[in-house]
This record gives structure tokens, sequence and C-alpha cells, in this order.
């Protein structure tokens, strides 16, 4: 199977251009595509797993990936799938989550000679000419068909800003750009870019003329793919330091029944023969099909000893008696104690498994509460230092968020 037929078996691919032109240039390895980010964060989460595994995927076949960072749309802000306007970002804010992006990057992308590139699009967004600008890119936009595109329709309720109205022209012009500078034949994005992509597209042809080959290819699912980025605690990010590799693993452990298999094809790098036999899987088995989702993408993110230790740790919480060494831990001080003793709200305040306290009496009168493997029903109960141990005591919230916490 040949990649193009990969991607469509992986369930990647939603729309295209030319399909017949963009299957050729793809299985033949000859595409330079470009996936854009927009540096919101100073770091990548779980909803850009499937651009990164793409890039992956199409670079391992002789493609030529350009990772986009938005240093200049980064100004603007992506108006899809919003129905307020983003927080405006300083250039050093942007800058710095640039410099975060290309290094967790790396470990989906081969950088070193040639086989990838990353450009900021500030390069040249950032010193047109307003005037120039509207009279050599403007003129090639209908405001009326803009009006209709799906990213501006949640905006357009409760009011699009003419900063965001920019957006398309900007996208659409960094896809010229990068065609011009960097002969990039290809744009993949989420079908919610779908009108942006083919505002470059269109605009390629205008400037250059019809013999200009310039594809778009949309990702499917990439709008749902956002989605996973968010819990109920916030999001789930590639960096360490904000997810830990446990808590990476036990996100991707808790996927629903329904989405197990289609994660496995669009975000490993199983063989889809040995992914195809799991489809019988019922039971138990789904069960040992999360495991192995959990464990390939965390050790995608986070490398395999990382992913090793998570996997232990998470089946130390089913498993009586098992060691808790590899579970994610918080330390209590002596300050934390009031007469020897700690109350429920507090700790699971101070370990981060509620961002208030107000969020963990929540927790505790929903049932959804325990320490040491017994539910929590009171707001007011209280452990003495003691119970914590040597090796500390689990607490959990829900079904996918604990934490052991120890004594210093």
């Amino acid at each position: 199977m040949q990649i193009y037929e990969e991607l469509i078996a992986r369930g990647l691919i939603a729309q295209v251009t030319n399909e017949e032109e963009i299957k050729k240039m793809v299985n033949e390895g000859k595409a330079v595509f470009y996936i854009g980010f927009d540096p919101t964060a100073d770091s990548l989460h779980v909803g850009h797993f499937m651009a990164l595994c793409l890039m992956k995927r199409l670079q391992m076949a002789g493609n030529r990936p350009i990772a986009l960072i938005g240093g200049g749309t980064g100004m603007v802000g992506d108006p899809s799938g919003r129905s307020d306007l983003r927080t405006m970002m300083t250039p050093e804010t942007i800058q710095h989550n640039c410099d975060c992006f290309k290094k967790q990057m790396s470990r989906f992308i081969d950088f070193s000679e040639g086989k990838a590139m990353m450009v900021n699009n500030a390069e040249w967004l950032m010193g047109l000419n307003y005037i120039e600008f509207l009279r050599e890119v403007g003129q090639h936009f209908s405001v009326n068909n803009m009006l209709r595109a799906e990213c501006y329709k949640q905006r357009m309720e409760k009011g699009l800003s003419f900063l965001e109205f920019n957006y398309m022209i900007m996208q659409s012009y960094d896809f010229y750009e990068l065609f011009r500078r960097y002969g990039c034949n290809m744009q993949f994005g989420g079908d919610d870019q779908w009108s942006n992509m083919l505002g470059g597209t269109e605009l390629i042809r205008r400037k250059l003329g019809k013999d200009a080959h310039a594809m778009t290819i949309t990702l499917l699912l990439n709008s749902e793919g956002k989605k996973m980025g968010k819990t109920q605690s916030g999001a789930v990010w590639l960096d360490p330091n904000k997810t830990s590799p446990f808590d990476f693993y036990q996100y991707w452990r808790n996927v629903g029944d329904a989405d197990v298999l289609k994660c496995l094809r669009m975000l490993t790098f199983l063989p889809l023969e040995q992914i195809d036999q799991m489809d019988a899987w019922e039971g138990s088995q789904l069960n040992q099909a999360k495991e192995i989702l959990a464990y390939e993408l965390t050790s995608l993110v986070h490398g395999e000893e990382e992913a090793m230790k998570a996997q232990e740790g998470a089946r130390a919480l089913f498993v009586a008696g098992e060691s808790t060494e590899n579970m994610p831990a918080c330390e209590l001080t002596e300050e934390d104690f009031r007469d020897g003793f700690i109350d429920i709200l507090s700790v699971l305040h101070k370990s981060g498994l509620a961002a208030s306290r107000s969020e963990a009496r929540r927790n505790v009168e929903q049932g959804g509460v325990c320490a040491g493997g017994n539910t929590v029903k009171d707001v007011k109960a209280v452990f003495a230092k003691e119970q914590f141990g040597g090796e500390g005591l689990v607490f959990k919230r829900g079904k996918k968020s604990f934490m052991k916490v120890v004594v210093r």
C-alpha cells in the first residue's frame, strides 16, 4: 500500500482539489507541503497530534514538510471555532512559544540536512506595506465569499472584528509566499480551514498563472482532533512539565470504546493489518487495545522509558499491593498540616487534583474522590500525617486523575 492510499485507509483525508495529481506527487515523494501552527501557548497539545503524525508519515515516504509557525498570524488570531476574540500576545511571548514548538516537533520531524523546514510567517507578514498589500492581494478576495466561510460563522453572531476578518487573506498569502520562496506545492489543514486553503490556491493561480501547481488537502476530523486536547481539567499538553507522562498515558488509556480503533489508525504507526485484527476485540480486549494506544503515543512523545514507567504506574492502580513507584507524586510539608492533620479539600487542591477548594468540595460531594482505595464522602474528612506512611497515600479524582501524596 502506498502512502496516499494508507492515509485514506487510516481515515485522514477528507477533501482534495485534484486527487489524481496529489496522489501521484505524494506517492512519488515529490510533495513539499506545509501545515500551520499558531503559537497561542508555549506547548503543543494532543489536538496537534494528527498534524504532527501526518507530517512524520509523509516525510518517511520521501516528502518534505514545512512547519509554518504563525508568528505573524498569531498577532491577529484565528477566528475558526471561536465565539470570542483571542487574547492579544506580545512579540516576545510569540517568539518564546515558537522556540518551544520546534523543540517538541523535533520528536516527530527530522529537520536535518534539508529534510524539513521550520518557517515563521512573521518573515513576510510583519514587513508588509498595508496599501501595497491591499492593492496586490486584497483585490483577489470577494467579501461576499469570505462572509460565507465556515471559519467566520460562529464569530458573526457576537461580532467579527476587522482584525480577525484579515486572517483568511493572511493565511492565503502564506501559501503564496511559501510557494514562491520554497517551492511549497501542497498544503494540509483541518476541515475548518478549507475556505482559507482554497483562498491560497486561488491566489497563486491568479498571481502566477493557471499553470502554477498548488494543491490543498484537508484532514478528516481535525476539528475533532483539536477537541482531543481538552479535558475537564484543562488541556493535555506535550510538555511533560504541563502534563506528566503518567497523566498523558492515562488520558489515552481512558478514551471511549468507540474511539480507540480510530485513534490507533490515525495517530499510531502500528501496521494497519495489526489494528484491523482488533476490530473484533470486545470487553477486556478493548482495555488491552487502549493500553497499546496509550503506550504507543506516550512513547512517541516522551520516549520508551517514560512510557514504560507510565504503564507500570497505571497498572499498579488496579492491582492490589503492587508498587506505586512510577505514579506521579506530590509532596506535602509540615506547614501543610495543622496539629498533625490535613483536610481532604486541602489535599485535593495542593496535589493539583482540583483547581480550587470549591472544586474539591464539589468533587467530594459528587462521590468522585477516593483515598487509599476508599471513597471519601465527607467534605470535612481529615488525614493524619502518619496515614501517608513512607510510600505515601494514593488519591483519586474521577476515573482518570490519580496522585500519590507523600510527606517530606
